[in-house]
Formats: C-alpha cells, sequence, structure tokens
C-alpha cells in the first residue's frame, strides 16, 4: 500500500479535540437562553432537524413542547452500485435534496426563516467524502453499505494489530468504516488522491455548504475508524499507520454544541436566515436514539428496520474486546454508547413474504400482507412447535462477525404451518437481538430501560415476542419520529431551548404502552434461545464454512 501522505489546506493542525479547552461550567458553544442569534431577548423557540439518509433527506421543524410543525423528504438519486459490493452517491445530490426539503418543511409549517432558532444534522454514517483546494468533491462518496474495502482492512489490522486497534478505536476495522475507504482510494485511485486537501462524512458536507466551516461531532467520528473514541479526539497512532494527516480532517464537536452559522450562500440555497445557528448534530444511530429518550446509561432501544440495532446508551467507554459490538462517543456530551447489529431483522420477514407470499385476501380483507402473516402467528405458541430461525440472509454482524453466515430454518416436520415459520422467523430475529444483550451482561453494561422501535414496535405480537425473548417489560413510545427528530432536539439543547439533552428528553418523549414478559412464556423462550444459540456453528459446519465464532468476550476498560 502507498504510504504518501497528502497535507491539508494549511488551516493550521488543530488541537486534539478540534477546539480549545473549556474551563469547567463554562458554556460549551451553546447560546444562553435569554438571547438568540436574530437579536431578540425572546428565543424563538422553533428549531430545524435534517437528516441526510441513504434514500433521500428529510427536514422536520419542531417546537418547544416538541410537536412537529412542518416536515418533508426530498429522495436523492439512488446510489451507483459499479461493482458488486460497491456503493456511491454523489454528495451534490445530498445538497440539492437538503435545500428543496428545508424549503418545503418552512412552507408546512409556515414559519419565517427568522422564527428558526437553530439547525441540527443527522445523516448516514461511515461515508466518505473527499474535497480538493477547491473545496470540490473529487469524486462520488463510498458510502456506509460500500465494502470494497477488506483488504485494506487486513493491511490496518496486520500493521497496527488487531487488540491494539480496539484499545486505540474501541472497535475492530470493518469495510465499512470510513478510514479503509481513503486508503482504497489512495491505493487504487493514485490521481484522485493526490487532489484530496479535506475529508468529511456525509452530513458533515451537506453542513459544509450551509455554514462553510468543517466540523464533525464525536458520534458520527467514532465510525471513522480515526477516533479515539474513549479520549473523544483524534488518534494520532491510527492516523500515522495509516498514514493520514490531521490536516484533512474537520473540527471535533460535541453534538450540541454550536459549529457554525448559516452563510450567505447557504441561505440563498434553503430560505433559512444566514447567520442562523447550526449545531454539530450526529451519526443516525446516535441521532435517533436521542430522539427516541436513549440518553442516560440504562437506557435501551431495539429496533428492527431491515437491520435491527441494539443501542444501550452509557457512561464509560466499555467495550467487548473482541469488536462485536460496536463501542461509540453518544450524541451526549460525556456519555458513549454500546450497539449490536442484526443484519436482516425486518429483511427476514420481507423475505419470506417477497419468496413465499402472504396468501390471497378476500374482497373484505383491507390488511397489509404483514398483518396477514402476523395474524397466523398469533394462533401459534411460543417456541413454534421447535421450529427455529437463524436470520442470517446477509451474513451477521453481532455477535459473529461473520459476512458468510448463512440463514436457515431447522425443525420442520409435517405438521408445521406457514404460521409457524411466521412466528419463528419473529422469534429468530428476537433471538438475535438478544445476543446483543447477552454481550451487554457479561459486559457489565446496565439495561434498565428497553424502548422498541422501527416494525417491532408496531406489531403487537412482534413486541410480545420481544418482551418475553428479552425478559424484560419494554416500551412502545408515543411517536417515532427517527433521526431527524433527534437532530432537532440536538438543535434546541444548542440554542437554549433545553438546558440539556436529557432535559429535552425528559419533556418531549413519551411513553405511549408498556408491555410485560410473560414469566411462564420466558422460561419456553429460554430453552429456545439455547437452542439457537447452537444453530450458528451447526450450520457452518455444515456447510463446510469457517467457524466465526470468537471466544467468550472479556469486558475491557479503556483508561480516559
Amino acid at each position: 500500500m502507498a504510504e504518501n501522505k497528502v497535507k491539508g489546506r494549511g488551516r493550521g493542525r488543530p488541537s486534539p479535540h478540534g477546539f480549545r479547552k473549556k474551563e469547567p461550567g463554562e458554556n460549551r458553544g451553546m447560546l444562553p437562553p435569554a438571547v438568540n442569534v436574530h437579536g431578540s431577548t425572546q428565543m424563538p423557540a422553533h428549531v430545524l432537524g435534517i437528516d441526510v439518509g441513504t434514500g433521500g433527506t428529510r427536514a422536520l421543524i419542531v417546537d418547544e413542547a416538541g410537536r412537529i410543525l412542518g416536515s418533508a423528504t426530498e429522495e436523492h438519486v439512488p446510489f451507483a452500485s459499479p461493482q458488486i459490493g460497491w456503493a456511491e452517491q454523489d454528495p451534490e445530490d445530498w445538497w440539492r435534496a437538503c435545500g428543496i426539503a428545508v424549503r418545503k418543511a418552512l412552507g408546512a409549517a409556515a414559519l419565517r426563516p427568522e422564527q428558526i432558532a437553530c439547525i441540527g444534522f443527522s445523516g448516514q454514517m461511515h461515508g466518505a467524502v473527499m474535497l480538493d483546494d477547491a473545496d470540490q468533491v473529487v469524486r462520488p462518496a463510498l458510502i456506509w453499505c460500500d465494502v470494497r474495502t477488506e483488504k485494506q482492512c487486513r493491511e490496518l489490522t496486520d500493521k497496527i494489530g488487531a487488540q491494539e486497534l480496539i484499545r486505540l478505536t474501541c472497535n475492530p476495522a470493518l469495510p465499512n468504516f470510513t478510514l479503509t475507504k481513503f486508503m482504497w482510494v489512495r491505493e487504487n485511485e493514485p490521481q484522485n488522491w493526490k487532489r484530496v486537501r479535506s475529508v468529511m462524512l456525509p452530513k458533515d458536507y451537506v453542513r459544509f455548504r450551509l455554514t462553510g466551516e468543517r466540523a464533525t461531532d464525536m458520534a458520527d467520528a467514532s465510525g471513522t475508524l480515526l477516533l479515539d473514541v474513549a479520549n473523544r479526539r483524534w488518534s494520532r497512532e491510527v492516523m500515522k499507520a495509516a498514514g493520514i494527516e490531521e490536516s484533512l480532517l474537520p473540527r471535533l464537536f460535541e453534538s450540541p454544541d454550536i459549529c457554525g452559522k448559516i452563510s450567505t450562500s447557504g441561505a440563498a440555497a434553503t430560505g433559512l436566515l444566514a447567520g442562523t445557528p447550526v449545531v454539530a448534530g450526529a451519526g443516525d444511530q446516535a441521532a435517533g436514539a436521542v430522539g427516541m429518550g436513549i440518553a442516560a446509561p440504562g437506557a435501551v432501544s431495539a429496533t428492527i428496520g431491515t437491520s435491527g440495532v441494539v443501542f444501550a446508551a452509557t457512561d464509560r467507554p466499555s467495550l467487548d474486546a473482541k469488536g462485536r459490538l460496536h463501542t461509540f462517543c453518544h450524541a451526549v456530551p460525556g456519555r458513549w454508547h454500546v450497539m449490536g447489529v442484526t443484519q436482516a431483522a425486518g429483511l427476514s420477514l420481507r423475505w419470506f413474504r417477497d419468496t413465499f407470499g402472504a396468501g390471497a385476501p378476500d374482497a373484505t380483507d383491507k390488511r397489509d400482507p404483514y398483518e396477514r402473516l402476523t395474524a397466523e402467528a398469533v394462533a401459534i405458541p411460543p417456541g413454534s412447535d421447535g421450529l427455529l430461525w437463524a436470520p442470517y440472509l446477509m451474513g451477521e454482524r453481532t455477535p459473529h462477525l461473520d459476512p458468510n453466515a448463512r440463514a436457515a430454518l431447522i425443525g420442520l416436520t409435517a405438521s408445521h404451518t406457514r404460521g409457524h415459520i411466521v412466528r419463528a422467523i419473529l422469534e429468530g430475529v428476537a433471538f438475535s437481538l438478544r445476543d446483543s444483550f447477552t454481550l451487554f451482561a457479561e459486559m457489565g453494561v446496565p439495561v434498565k430501560n428497553i424502548r422498541l422501535g422501527g416494525g417491532g414496535a408496531r406489531s403487537p405480537l412482534w413486541r410480545q415476542i420481544q418482551a418475553d425473548a428479552y425478559g424484560h417489560e419494554v416500551e412502545i413510545l408515543e411517536a417515532e419520529e427517527g433521526a431527524a427528530y433527534g437532530a432537532a432536539i440536538l438543535a434546541g439543547v444548542g440554542a437554549g431551548v433545553w438546558s440539556s439533552v436529557d432535559a429535552a428528553c425528559s419533556r418531549v418523549v413519551k411513553v405511549a404502552q408498556r408491555v410485560a414478559f410473560q414469566p411462564a412464556v420466558v422460561e419456553r423462550m429460554n430453552t429456545s434461545y439455547a437452542a439457537y444459540r447452537r444453530m450458528y456453528p451447526a450450520i457452518a459446519s455444515v456447510l463446510g464454512e469457517r467457524v466465526g465464532r470468537a471466544p467468550s468476550p472479556a469486558a475491557v476498560e479503556v483508561d480516559v
């Protein structure tokens, strides 16, 4: 691998955190609640959250009570995949979509630009945006689902050492992380890399276009493999090993910190008011967790979308020595989070529906296909009469870190029905998420409240299955608005609408329902889970693949 280093734009080497160290009690770049940037002593209590996703950009306006006054989404051009495992997007398209979504949201809320107190961002993580000395995009961004960098991951791991890399960054080298994407471009597109003078993450590029400031937050930076997560600063050891100059990197801020103001050109593109403050925001997972009130240690979310994520807030960077969980900085200053990922959570049920159908409805049946499938599964007893599903349709991350893992339905008999299979899928996904809770217990991560999100929160049957599989009461929120809502909360904290992220979550995030676990069912689910845990090595053995399961983890505490 070429070791040529590229100098940055000559902006001067930032401090490890990217800003001057604050004294205890000093304002951390947030506006005092009595004044605002628009020159009035009456704070306009409306904040704007912008989420730069993969499929589109969403803008959402919230008032001081957490009510959504207006929102809009503008789709992105679908990402390009020039080769298998590649995924690229044009950052200019994100900026185009942002301008349209913001103007539509302002119109939907019937607000004037001067009524917006502050703007916050969230966005897809891990993407690699590269700019030249004229601040033009050098090449399309390699986004989070681009996995072309296995070679660079091996090289970096071999150079630093697997355990040392986890000690330095709290994470192993995985192909979706940003650093290895920079290394790939340097090795395979040297002429492009020679032009690079600054790098940033997807949402940070959009904020750069809005404000002219190069900045990022601790939470999103945690997914680059360049951050010393435990100490919340860029890792000089990793930068040296990878041949990356610190001057290429943006300044680091905590998520609710104000890191810039809307420029004249940014105002012209979006319809917002020049001079309006903008906070650093957070990557989509941390921002989404804030939007669900997952801020303090003991608060945990289990969200089922296409993939599944279990997210726990912590007060220190405790990590799994084998890197089976991500350990990142949280969007809450001075806190961290650990996160487990199931690759094919909701995807498992969608795959079954798309492949085998959901039964033909009669003329009076207005239910959607998922409702028809789960209605059949309701009649099946817990444990699915011995049927088990391993949801490894896309390999698996937590706890196996095995892209070659394969799914399996085990225990079929002639008496099993479609309802049995659907219930086994719902239970198998819950067991896969339970693997993260198992690691949390081994690591001493507290679990006090579990809040459900995504499709797993909308299905009454899946709610109950999760409560029983986890052996823990679960909570359903009044509304789940995603990462853009968390970004708006962070903007409100920065603007002084709320005094802290904790205070904001207490004020605006409300629990609508609690689902208790059933003790008798928990015993049956524990038996099924024990059988589920034996499936992965058995499947790998049958298919002749390497068993990737690591030894039992040890809890590792990193010096702060």
